[in-house]
């Protein structure tokens, strides 16, 4: 089968590397790609905000299934014109994504179907949303109602932090549309955990956990990132916990999208809560996290190619349910200095080769070559991931290879996994709310 894979991050890397294991496959093109994605995959010069182009280069290159790795174009409606000319897609259509595409969507679909959240309010002027604050104790949650690359989310501790993040909100603060609306929230106490299922809008399988990390810092300190890094499995879900998120949580949501003539299929990602009250819902993305894709095609032992082909085709349920390994995976992200802010470009990369002799695989995520020569083109530029019997050896393995790269314009977090070690070492390795 021919596919087409669009997206240019460590995300789409770590697909490409996983659909490039099918035997159902006969080529892969990518675009935009990245050179870690030219190692298995064909770049073509696309952009895939250009529908029309996409369209047609299915038709000229016979592509049997598209596999969208982004939210934008998911939020722009990509997969209604694909599947509108006849191609399979892999990820839910305008309407659906909707799910990430405004959160104060997702916050009114919880409210009038009983999913357990954070209680919240919508203001989509300033004035409105200062009103709204009064509402609400500290810490309190201030969100982008909009698509903001997953650093739209301000936890303020205190009243002028909070007018502060309403100010940058409406203010643009690097959120263009964004923050044209705004969910404010209770702040809620407990640990945040990833689940991920996948469904064709009637049958739904769960497709594993993982535990990301947003601060910047090591200890959870600094702003909010796209992620630093991950592991997976988050032993924190425990098979009870997991039948309650699909109980309370993800089919309710897929009901709800049937019911409202969306039907949701592709990759559902619920980020949780795991609070005394039980899981409750932070926000949902509709596509493979980033960097928990990475961690999660590193566990996968199924044919990615053949459960997204049946999820495209509406035909899940005669699928084999997800195998995973029972090893645990970590991954390390490698940013650009400046990261989350501005971050430097252009510096130097090497030494991937000898990172992956101890044994990890690494992920491009922004990079680009320049004159033969690998050099950072984003803010997070690599994934530095390894898989072994348990999170601990697998973060001994990601860092000695971190140890190996030669990217002097970089930096890591040191502690991705610390509090699954930490439950380890105390011989806690289940959360019981």
């Amino acid at each position: 089968m021919n596919v087409l894979l669009l997206g240019s991050g460590g995300r789409e890397h770590a697909l490409a590397w996983k659909l490039a294991q099918s035997p159902r496959l006969a080529r892969l093109f990518a675009a935009p790609g990245n050179p870690g994605i030219a190692e298995h995959a064909e770049i073509v010069p696309l952009d895939p905000a250009d529908h029309r182009a996409v369209v047609d280069f299915c038709r000229r290159h016979a592509v049997d299934l598209v596999v969208i790795g982004p939210e934008a174009p998911l939020v722009d409606g990509l997969a209604d014109n694909l599947r509108a000319t006849g191609f399979a897609v892999f990820g839910p259509g305008k309407a659906a994504a909707q799910l990430e595409g405004s959160k104060g969507y997702t916050k009114d679909l919880c409210a009038r179907y009983g999913i357990p959240t954070a209680r919240y309010c919508r203001a989509s002027d300033r004035l409105a949303a200062e009103a709204s604050l009064e509402d609400f104790a500290l810490p309190v949650v201030i969100k982008a109602d909009g698509l903001a690359a997953g650093k739209g989310v301000i936890v303020a501790t205190t009243a002028a932090e909070a007018e502060a993040a309403l100010g940058e909100m409406f203010g643009g603060g690097g959120f263009a549309g964004a923050g044209a609306a705004v969910v404010i929230e209770e702040f809620l106490e407990g640990e945040e955990a990833s689940f991920f299922a996948l469904t064709d809008g009637t049958t739904i399988l769960p497709f594993g956990t993982a535990q990301d990390h947003k601060r910047v810092g090591d200890g959870d300190t600094g702003p909010n990132t796209g992620g630093m890094g991950a592991y997976s499995p988050a032993s924190i879900v425990t098979p009870a916990i997991a039948e309650r998120v699909m109980r309370d949580i993800v089919e309710p949501t897929v009901r709800a999208q049937a019911e409202r003539g969306a039907p949701y299929a592709g990759i559902l990602y619920a980020g949780l809560m795991l609070t005394a009250q039980g899981p409750k819902l932070i926000e949902y993305n509709v596509r493979f996290g980033d960097p928990e894709c990475q961690v999660l095609m590193m566990r996968l032992e199924s044919d990615l190619l053949a459960l997204m082909l049946a999820t495209a085709a509406g035909r899940l349920a005669e699928a084999e349910p997800p195998r995973f390994s029972d090893a645990a995976a970590l991954t390390v992200v490698m940013a650009a200095n400046g990261y989350p802010g501005e971050a430097d470009k252009g510096g130097a990369v090497a030494g991937i080769a000898d990172a992956e002799a101890e044994g990890a695989k690494v992920f491009q995520a922004g990079t680009r070559d320049e004159g033969g020569r690998l050099v950072a083109s984003g803010g997070r530029v690599l994934n530095v991931t390894a898989r072994a019997a348990d999170v601990g050896e697998a973060r001994a393995r990601a860092y000695a290879a971190v140890d190996r790269l030669d990217f002097p314009g970089g930096f890591c977090r040191r502690d991705i996994g610390w509090r699954e070690i930490a439950r380890a070492d105390a011989g806690q390795n289940r959360f019981s709310p």
